[in-house]
């Protein structure tokens, strides 16, 4: 036994022959990095081709279920329910819908309910992004029903929810990793995001902000191209038309652009209450004393009783969108899509049933956004604020409040509109909507769901601190390192006498020039079957980690979690058997907790002395003075 100060009582053995070559340096062998990217992408962009096909399919259901429902017509043509002549009896148009969404939910799959970037969220956190490949056929039927017989959602939550559920059914038939399946699941999501809008750099964004919860390349590459294969698919089959078409949108002002910015802060807040009220509606439902199968089905109540009253509150609803861009809707449509829809579709998505929530922000946004611009103008006329830019930055900044997702917020709105100069009004006024929100909101739209089954969603992309510390800057490089020649009789004697030398549950093995040789089990020592006179070498354990000085402190810890083992040898960059030191779990923790303490702690990194603070003061003096002779 000894130590690098050579103060063990249990003398180094003679030199034994070097090991280094049959040990295992500490990780198994991964696959080319470049190599898996390439097969990820390939993977990536061809179900991005299915799912663009799956984005026209849901569009034509939901206009053949719309026909049929609301004009008892077979048609993909596109169609409104706010041209209906149903009467009174459009109320049970939306309950029909809802009640065959919760028998498919019943006794199909409960995955189809909910707005879908929620329940990707969950799967990615808490399920190694596996998904049941039925919600794969369920969940755009189950929306098209919804949406087609009155449901207030638009199309982008159910394609997104089922492009994630194709990512996560190929990389489940895949032989690949658990973090290379959430890549193709969100590759899969943010694909079908970009077939339905077009939007295809907006839907990289939603997958950084809201599914990734990491930015690398192995990461990016897949979910762009495959962005980019949806964004083909989009012009394929709808054009290359801005989704949300409006007329040119002047260059804001100083004055306006100001005011716009302070609108997004109130719809920030709006945004907040909006997140709030989802919830609450949703517990509400819980304290029915009915199964949640018919939950929808009553939710569907207040949609048909206010699409009677109000007939464009219902369905997909992206013309009223382009509406609200015009900046031209009278104060009555406006309060009406800001209003009724809000209570519309609050009211049917915290039922549970099939739906997404893009859509119904954005039209509420644009709603509340265009309101407070008629009143910004009719209080202070000089700022020359432009109302359909205050619907443009109301929409984005309502989205933006209530999914934290803040550039994905600013680019769908660009891109789905092609204003390059409602870029600076988008940026300021979302924002100043997501500052609020953060100070208002503990969580989102998005995560609050999860968050009440315990689930929490990373906040922050930061970078794994163990990676950015090498194993050489926090080993001990004074290690208690065992000789393989010592007998255990010796060792349980040494180990007795000097316990507090070291607990941890191995020791290191070497030979007499420091050269490593394996590792021995503590609780080998004292295994009343093992006997006493045998060598230290003939119980050394069988596999034989090692981490090298210039290696990541993460390496070590990674093989800690893997074999169990407390302590790896560090060894030499320059002479690879030699021993420089060990690392240990504690030095692991320690270095993680230092780097965290170190990043966060608040200091001044430059300070003036006092003696030169004293100068300046007085040369300040000085020059008063003279200022006051010249003036005399």
């Amino acid at each position: 036994m000894s130590t690098r100060a050579k103060t063990s009582a249990i003398p180094v053995s003679p030199s034994l022959n070097s090991t280094f070559d049959n040990t295992d340096n500490t990780l198994p062998e991964k696959p080319h990095l470049s190599g898996r990217v390439f097969f990820l992408s390939l993977q990536a962009v061809v179900n991005a081709i299915i799912i663009g096909v799956i984005a026209k399919v849901l569009v034509l259901l939901i206009q053949l279920i719309t026909n049929i429902a609301f004009y008892k017509q077979f048609s993909f043509e596109p169609s409104s329910p706010a041209g209906n002549h149903w009467g009174w009896m459009v109320i049970f148009v939306p309950i029909i819908g809802s009640i065959i969404v919760g028998i498919m939910a019943r006794f199909g799959s409960a995955a189809i309910r909910g707005h879908g970037i929620p329940e990707a969220m969950e799967n990615i956190i808490t399920n190694e992004s596996k998904i049941a490949p039925i919600i794969t056929f369920l969940k755009p039927i189950s929306a098209a029903i919804s949406i087609g017989t009155g449901g207030p959602f638009g199309a982008e939550g159910p394609i997104i929810a089922t492009g994630g559920a194709l990512g996560s059914v190929a990389g489940q038939v895949m032989r690949i990793s658990a973090s290379e399946r959430k890549i193709m699941l969100a590759a899969g999501a943010c694909a079908g995001m970009a077939a339905i809008f077009g939007s295809p750099v907006a839907a990289v964004m939603l997958a950084i902000e809201l599914l990734l919860f990491e930015f690398s390349p192995r990461s990016i590459i897949p979910v762009a191209l495959s962005c980019a294969a949806g964004a083909a698919m989009h012009l394929i089959f709808f054009g290359n038309e801005p989704v949300f078409s409006m007329p040119e949108i002047p260059v804001p002002g100083n004055a306006a652009l100001a005011t716009y910015v302070l609108m997004g802060a109130v719809v920030g807040v709006v945004a907040s209450w909006v997140s709030k009220s989802v919830y609450w509606v949703e517990d509400m439902f819980e304290k029915l004393p009915v199964h949640w199968m018919w939950w929808p089905a009553i939710g569907a109540i207040a949609v048909g009783v206010i699409g009677y009253f109000a007939p464009h509150t219902m369905g997909v609803g992206y013309d009223n969108i382009t509406s609200l861009l015009t900046g031209k809707l009278p104060v009555a449509m406006l309060l009406s899509l800001c209003l009724l829809k809000y209570l519309s579709w609050v009211i049917s998505l915290g039922s549970g049933t099939s739906g997404g929530t893009l859509a119904p922000l954005f039209t509420i946004g644009g709603g509340l956004g265009a309101l407070l611009g008629l009143g910004v103008l009719y209080v202070l006329p000089g700022t020359h604020i432009n109302i359909a830019t205050a619907a443009l930055i109301g929409m984005a900044a309502m989205f933006a409040g209530a999914s934290r997702a803040i550039l994905t917020s600013i680019i769908f709105a660009f891109e789905t509109t092609a204003q390059p100069h409602g870029l600076l009004p988008l940026l300021g006024a979302c924002t100043a909507a997501y500052f609020v929100s953060f100070f208002m909101l503990k969580g989102s739209i998005m995560t609050e769901k999860i968050l009440r089954r315990g689930v929490r969603a990373p906040d922050a992309f930061t970078p794994d601190v163990l990676q950015n510390i090498n194993v050489g800057d926090v080993m001990e490089d004074e290690p208690v390192i065992i000789s393989a020649d010592n007998s255990i009789d010796e060792l349980r004697t040494w180990s007795k006498e000097n316990i507090d030398k070291s607990s941890n549950k191995f020791f290191v093995v070497a030979d007499e020039e420091e050269n490593f040789n394996g590792y021995v089990q503590r609780e080998k020592l004292f295994d009343e079957t093992i006997d006493e006179n045998a060598s230290v070498k003939d119980v050394m354990t069988a596999y034989n980690p090692v981490v090298l000085e210039d290696q990541p402190v993460s390496d070590a810890s990674e093989i800690m979690g893997r074999t169990g083992m407390d302590v790896i040898a560090v060894l030499s960059k320059e002479e690879k058997n030699k021993i420089a030191g060990v690392i240990t779990a504690p030095d692991i923790l320690k270095a993680y907790s230092d780097m965290h303490r170190k990043d966060n702690y608040y200091h001044t990194s430059i300070s003036l002395p006092r003696r030169t603070m004293r100068l300046i003061v007085r040369g300040r003096t000085l020059m008063q003075q003279r200022r006051k002779e010249a003036d005399a």
